[in-house]
């Protein structure tokens, strides 16, 4: 049995990881990845109106429409081709000339927007077959007579849809909603099945006309049809700007409420950026966030023209850190764990580290962050400072977590570590890193049973899991299931009403050495039908 950690230990001795925690006063997560951006853009984090039309698909729209392939390829280019297995695209010609690979290029781009339409097409047919499902199932109450039924309402429909495509829950809602919205906008509709725009594009059309009424909607949809020549050579900018005034000019009033609304969804967020970064992301009124820039800027402009050596972005940076903070370098008692070998904290070994929520960090960088305290590398304090008062001594503490000599699994942990009062949780928390159902990078905010109580699940590690609040009500739906599976990890099968199953495994911990696979689809065959 191979060692891990200390080149002391036995060969018989488990594998050992280490959490050092900094200055363990306050609970601190990363927030989840911006979808459809990450790490770079927020543009597609904007909220989705609460409500939608009720019957926004007659099936009449989808009458008639067979695949066009003239609308995507030039005749002579035979890309979509029909098999007795389905619809297959062949493979590029990568021996055509120069104008040849072009043409190919943009034929495949039409390709994706195709396929982006009849999956909106497919999303929505599929929550509309869910919604009638449920209410054939289910008499309609008096007390649900005039409610919105345009909403899931726990169909789990946007989450079927996500894991579908691969995508975080959140961003299934987002799918599924302009999806919904896109019917009404038959023209939006055509210009993405034929390549016109884009599926970013059209996203950022339905965003711009979502607080209007239908008719309006419909009308903006009109105006901006993709043969009034609107969109030609268009960039994202000028398609949004396009759509704006054109929603203005249907409605001002509903987009000037829209606007005003809009403060209640200030808030302010951290997510992992690359090189052991993050951004700090506040979403303010214009006018606050104008002026703490503002603030940020003068105050750069004071020290640099003083003889500062920082630049002025990062004077700006570490303004906004210490006065948020009240200390220089920012850290005041928030906890923040760091996972690792003891071969990298005690011997310079090179294996990285990993933060929980953010991912792996160099084992230089993890070293630093415990020997340094909160002397920050490269930054220049003021010289009227205290910094007696100002810097303090960083106090570690160190935990044990041993991982199974084969996998890299977590098994235990150390019975001598008191720090915490819900050792379990913690564990799997560390464990599991962010929510572990696939392709969702969410916070973990629940820990959940694998199998629930009530169904004999005991309270276990291995019945344990981290999920995020959203996810753990889904697991809850009729016709979800959940359960534990063998690996070299610990493994979770999740299996939805459909009958798709999808696995999860828990991260490899620093110095496992197993990269693995870390979500997988299995399709079951569709004549077993869905699952008991």
């Amino acid at each position: 049995m191979e060692g891990i950690g200390n080149s002391a230990l036995t060969a018989a001795a488990p594998r050992v990881v280490l959490q050092a925690t900094a200055v363990p006063d306050a609970d601190f997560r990363f927030d989840a990845y911006a979808d459809g951006g990450f790490p770079y853009d927020d543009d597609l984090d904007a909220v989705y109106p609460a409500s939608l039309p009720e019957d926004p698909f007659p099936e009449a729209l989808f009458a008639d429409r067979p695949f066009d392939e003239d609308l995507l390829f030039d005749d002579s280019v035979p890309f979509i081709a029909a098999a007795t297995s389905g619809w297959f695209l062949p493979t590029a010609d990568l021996t055509a000339g120069n104008a040849g690979l072009i043409d190919q290029v943009r034929a495949y781009e039409n390709v994706k927007c195709w396929a982006a339409g009849q999956q909106a097409r497919l999303s929505v047919t599929f929550e509309a077959r869910l919604r009638q499902e449920s209410a054939d199932r289910r008499p309609l109450a008096a007390e649900d007579l005039g409610k919105d039924r345009g909403k899931d309402s726990g169909l789990g429909a946007a989450e079927q849809i996500a894991l579908a495509r691969g995508e975080s829950p959140n961003r299934g809602q987002r799918l599924l909603g302009t999806a919904k919205a896109l019917v009404q906008m038959p023209h939006a509709q055509a210009a993405l099945e034929n390549g016109q725009l884009n599926e970013e594009r059209v996203t950022h059309i339905v965003k711009e006309t979502a607080c209007l009424r239908v008719e309006d909607r419909t009308a903006v949809d009109e105006e901006l049809a993709a043969d009034t020549g609107t969109f030609n050579g268009a960039g994202t900018r000028a398609v949004i700007a396009a759509v704006r005034a054109a929603a203005i000019r249907r409605d001002p009033r509903s987009v000037a409420q829209r606007a005003s609304h809009a403060t209640s969804d200030r808030r302010v967020s951290l997510r992992p950026a690359p090189d052991c970064m993050t951004y700090l992301t506040a979403l303010l009124p214009v006018h606050e966030g104008v002026a703490v820039l503002a603030a940020l800027t003068r105050n750069a402009d004071s020290l640099h023209a003083a003889g500062d050596p920082r630049s002025r972005d990062q004077i700006k940076a570490d303004t906004l850190v210490e006065r948020t903070t009240g200390t220089p370098g920012g850290i005041t008692g928030i906890e923040l764990n760091l996972v690792m070998t003891d071969r990298t904290l005690f011997q310079g070994d090179s294996e990285p580290g990993r933060i929980p929520g953010y991912g792996i960090v160099p084992a230089n960088f993890a070293r630093h962050l415990l020997t340094q305290g909160q002397e920050v590398q490269g930054r220049v304090q003021p010289a009227a400072r205290d910094s007696a008062k100002g810097l303090q001594e960083l106090e570690t503490w160190v935990r044990r977590l041993y991982t199974s000599p084969g996998g890299g699994d977590l098994v235990a942990m150390d019975s001598r570590r008191r720090l915490f009062p819900a050792p379990l949780r913690r564990f799997i928390q560390i464990r599991d890193d962010t929510c572990r159902t696939p392709y969702c990078d969410a916070p973990i905010r629940h820990h959940d049973h694998i199998t629930p109580w009530h169904d004999g699940g005991p309270t276990s590690l291995s019945n344990g899991q981290g999920l995020c609040e959203a996810c753990n009500h889904t697991k809850e739906l009729p016709g979800w299931k959940a359960q534990p599976r063998p690996g070299p990890r610990h493994t979770i099968e999740l299996t939805t009403p459909t009958g798709h199953s999808y696995h999860s495994t828990a991260p490899p911990l620093p110095g496992t050495g197993l990269p693995g696979t870390w979500v997988r689809e299995t399709h079951q065959a569709e004549q077993t039908g869905p699952a008991p």
